[in-house]
């Protein structure tokens, strides 16, 4: 006869080494990009500190890199653009860290407020335009690493099936 006070287990349960996986120094699924991302976000002495603006150019800093993968820093003073393109082989996730910047496609436009994050596979085009009155700053995570950003006429961009 068999009863709960039967059944004993041998050695500790919580020691199966053979199937926990070791937690990943690095992402390497979309998930962990976007998570990789939030975390960077609220971490602001990360980035904060770097921060510049350009009145007559997007601004730039690359954070971080790791095996396949980098970080991206931008400002966006108001009115200045990406201008229409897509990121070749990589994809990404965009975050607004502060201010706002609006997002076209050939489906629409899309305001995305600080905090808001978009993910986006390898040829995705679109335009990244900050059409506020205050300056923005953005995070954007690249996997592969951004080898090439091929620029689109808008007229390419409607033609061009897009998924949002």
């Amino acid at each position: 006869m068999n009863s709960d006070n039967d059944l004993q287990i041998a050695g500790d349960i919580l020691e199966v080494p053979h199937l926990l996986q070791p937690p990943r120094e690095h992402p390497a699924t979309v998930a962990e990009f976007v998570g990789l991302a939030r975390a960077i976000a609220a971490d602001r002495s990360q980035w904060e500190h770097l921060v510049e603006y350009d009145a007559t150019t997007r601004w730039y800093h690359r954070l971080r890199t790791g095996p396949g993968y980098e970080v991206w820093l931008l400002s966006w003073v108001p009115g200045q653009g990406s201008g229409l393109h897509d990121h070749g082989r990589s994809s990404g996730v965009l975050t607004v860290l502060e201010g706002a910047l609006t997002e076209r496609t050939g489906r629409g436009t899309r305001a995305l407020a600080a905090g808001a994050q978009r993910v986006f596979a390898p040829g995705y085009v679109h335009e990244v335009v900050n059409d506020a009155l205050e300056p923005a700053v953005s995070l954007h995570v690249y996997y592969p690493g951004l080898t090439e950003m091929p620029m689109h006429t808008s007229a390419a961009c409607a033609a061009r099936p897009v998924t949002a």
